[in-house]
């Protein structure tokens, strides 16, 4: 079976799905549209805080209104949403209002992909209608060597947009996972996309139950997914096309382009932005970050577009280069801190600059 890389260990064979090639480049937001769910997979990964709660985020954003959705898709310059749960179809009324408003706000090139494991014919219709631009259709395990019964096949025939089923490379599952390969290439399916089995804070317990161990210590990756997925990708009794997406994927790729577009959004000239996309701040921890900003800017003459008072966090952030200069000679607790350029905006390191063991003031 003739195969192309992907990067990071990612392969597929003849043509890739074009959501998938949105995703490379970072340009997918994810349109997370509730945590409802009624299948109960042993594998979903979801965090606790997520699951089965029916709030919707745009990425890392908590989303309080429509308008926090079109700002996320603008500061990552969005050239498509993926929208995914739980599962979507649990709220269909939503999940077409949101494609409508992305479609109306970005255009028909706003290339719009949904995750599901609902098998209903007119939903899926709706959604078409609304402006979906690709389905994915993620069937419980125990089905995957009954596929007929569903009726997935009928329930997507009179569909224009294509259709690909998207599930997880399961080791000990090669007969069943092959079974569903063959039910898309005999129905003219579009695609077959498997996903890196991964353990989660959520579902580590149960993977472990079921005998599964993590393939290294520098990765969330289920020892023998990946081997799994290769070997059926490039099996040649398939001729449907087919994916094998890493979980290095995910992370090395995916996830960095998008955190790179928005870091780039967001950046001040007052931040240094990461060859990884991270924002690297100055930061001095004080109850009066008016005060300390004002001393600054009379003592030490620091302009103020170097300077940024965060009320949430309660502190002032500075330009690094000038807080590492002059950290010693201040009176308050400062830090070299990197953070993702995300709304959640999490931290990955702090580096005191100083010694100071004093109250805030």
């Amino acid at each position: 079976m003739h195969f192309r890389p992907f990067g990071a260990d990612s392969l597929y064979t003849s043509r890739l799905p074009l959501a998938c090639r949105h995703c490379r480049r970072g340009a997918k937001m994810v349109l997370f549209i509730t945590g409802r769910c009624d299948q109960g997979c042993f594998y979903c990964p979801l965090s606790a805080r997520k699951k089965g709660s029916d709030s919707v985020y745009a990425n890392e954003l908590l989303v309080q209104d429509e308008a926090d959705v079109l700002e996320e898709a603008r500061l990552i310059k969005a050239t498509g949403t993926g929208i995914t749960g739980g599962d979507p179809l649990c709220v269909p009324d939503r999940t077409v209002r949101y494609i409508r408003l992305l479609k109306s706000r970005f255009g028909g090139t706003h290339h719009i992909h949904l995750y599901t494991s609902t098998v209903d014919p007119s939903l899926f219709r709706e959604l078409e209608k609304a402006g979906l631009d690709e389905l994915r259709i993620h069937p419980m395990v125990k089905n995957w060597t009954r596929l007929d019964d569903l009726k997935i096949a009928e329930a997507v025939r009179d569909l224009d947009i294509p259709v690909g089923f998207e599930v997880p490379a399961i080791p000990g599952m090669e007969k069943e996972t092959a079974a569903l390969i063959r039910y898309a290439q005999a129905n003219i399916f579009d695609f077959v996309n498997l996903n890196e089995l991964e353990f989660s804070e959520t579902n580590a317990e149960k993977l472990k139950q079921k005998g599964f161990e993590i393939r290294d210590d520098l990765s969330s990756a289920v020892k023998g997914s990946a081997e799994m997925a290769v070997m059926l990708t490039l099996d040649d009794a398939f001729n449907v096309p087919i994916h094998f997406c890493s979980s290095k994927f995910k992370d090395r790729v995916q996830l960095r382009n998008r955190i790179m577009r928005r870091g780039r959004s967001i950046a001040r000239d007052m931040d240094v932005l990461t060859d990884e996309g991270t924002l690297i701040k100055g930061v001095i921890e004080t109850n009066d970050p008016l005060g300390a900003g004002r001393m600054l800017g009379e003592q030490y003459d620091v302009p103020a577009n170097l300077l940024h008072i965060d009320t949430d966090a309660r502190r002032l952030e500075v330009a690094p280069w000038v807080l590492e200069e002059i950290a010693k000679e201040l009176p308050w607790n400062c830090y070299m801190v990197e953070e993702y350029p995300t709304a959640d905006r999490l931290e990955v390191e702090r580096r005191p600059l100083n010694q100071i063991k004093v109250r805030r003031k």
